[in-house]
């Protein structure tokens, strides 16, 4: 079987997303970016291609994949990731034996274990992760065991998170087997699923081959691409969106590092856009820096947001200045919610600034990247277009971060069908055989 790939390389995070031969959506990836570019493609590739084949394992079945399947399937991953960083954290605990000696190895130890055992639990439990991000699961378990196994001299809370953190860098650039084949039938033991068994080695038989990959996004200087299969983002989010929503004329995308206003024709094709300049203010991170601020989760803005009843005007969305003003806010005894709706909104006035360059917004309108997520954001962006347009047809995938890299594995189809013969062994080419 004959894939495409496209890698969008962001500054937050990696995607990449696996056509079939007929154009069809087969896979999608996603990981956190991290300062190994080609390790951040390589595991968002992974993570479409184990996607992929259980988007196989599913027509095998007749229907979707056993859901207890896929969740001994992830736990067989994020054992693997665990058993590695502890591996890296024993090495790490090696700096404090002067002062430590052996205590800090045996509490790391300790976390460890409980660690994989908590894991283990919630498989019992039968419970989905909040995230597939092995940093954020990890992190967050590590943090909690961290405190119980800390004392208030000697063996800290900040010796043992000074240990993870100098260990997690390491360990997300380590070249593990985190596929479908390294991983399957360990899943299949776990889950006792004995009815897939056979369906299971069908889908291991099949090989397949990505006969062209195209990369893009933030970071896409960096990808192991050659020159001819690299797109600017303008072009794979504008092509991406139109694949999604074909009657796109307008498109918005906010990712972590910047803003793109894009008009496309009835093809997909670019007609004019506009970007935000150098500055990350209004876009994901400079959200995740207020998280910061406040302590939450950056998927708990936009719900928290939502209750404003009261929105204050904020002056500014400049990173550097953010905190200040924050602070500020908060000590005259601003609501949290009510500055957060206000910050929302001042990130809106920063796109509608940029969609009116661009040519303003016309029907229909489609809403791209990490943010699109966040409820806030797409509220105060309804407002401000129905204020200075009117009605529009607003589009929101459920897989809006993956825009870039559909759009980007649709030009290696299309570069592929428009020269098949002399289109082999370039760039991100990975062939799985049974």
């Amino acid at each position: 079987m004959n894939t495409f790939i496209g890698i969008d390389l962001g500054s937050t995070t990696t995607k990449a997303v696996i056509l079939d031969e007929e154009g069809a959506v087969l896979g999608r990836g996603i990981t956190n970016s991290r300062s190994n570019y080609a390790v951040a493609a390589r595991i968002a590739g992974t993570e479409a291609q184990v996607n992929a084949r259980f988007t196989l394992l599913a027509r095998e079945l007749g229907g979707g994949a056993p859901a207890t399947l896929e969740r001994a399937f992830r736990v067989e991953q994020y054992l693997a990731q665990l058993r590695h960083l502890g591996e890296v954290m024993q090495a790490e605990t090696a700096r404090y034996a002067v002062s430590l000696g052996a205590e800090l190895t045996e509490r790391v130890a300790a976390v460890l274990v409980k660690m994989e055992q908590a894991e283990l639990e919630r498989f019992e439990r039968g419970e989905d992760p909040a995230t597939n991000f092995f940093r954020d699961r990890a992190g967050a378990d590590y943090a909690r065991l961290a405190q119980e196994h800390a004392d208030r001299k000697g063996v800290t809370f900040d010796v043992l998170m000074s240990v993870y953190d100098r260990a997690i860098l390491r360990a997300e650039n380590a070249e593990l087997d985190l596929s479908f084949e390294g991983n399957i039938r360990r899943a299949v033991a776990r889950a006792g699923g004995a009815d897939s068994r056979e369906a299971v080695e069908r889908v291991l038989a099949l090989a397949i081959t990505t006969a062209r990959g195209v990369g893009t996004g933030y970071g896409r200087a960096r990808l192991p691409f050659p020159k001819d299969q690299i797109r600017s983002e303008i072009l794979c989010h504008g092509l991406g969106a139109h694949a999604m929503f074909p009657d796109t004329r307008t498109v918005l995308d906010i990712g972590g590092q910047d803003t793109k206003a894009i008009q496309v024709d009835a093809n997909g094709i670019v007609t004019s856009f506009q970007m935000n300049d150098r500055c990350a203010a209004g876009c994901g991170r400079y959200l995740g820096y207020i998280a910061d601020e406040l302590s939450l989760g950056l998927h708990e803005l936009g719900p928290l947001a939502d209750q404003s009843t009261r929105p204050v005007r904020v002056n500014s969305t400049c990173t550097v200045f953010a905190g200040a003003e924050l602070r500020d806010r908060l000590g005259m005894g601003e609501k949290r919610e009510d500055i957060l709706a206000g910050l929302h909104r001042a990130i809106m006035l920063r796109a509608m600034s940029l969609l009116a360059r661009s040519g303003g917004v016309n029907d229909a309108f489609t809403f791209t990247g990490g943010v699109a997520r966040n409820s806030a954001a797409v509220r105060a962006l309804t407002g401000l277009v129905e204020e200075n347009y009117g009605q529009r047809l607003l589009h929101i995938s459920t897989e809006s971060i993956f825009t870039g890299a559909l759009g980007a594995a649709l030009f290696a189809r299309r570069d592929h069908l428009a020269r098949p013969v002399d289109d082999v062994g370039g760039g991100f080419i990975q062939e799985v055989q049974p």
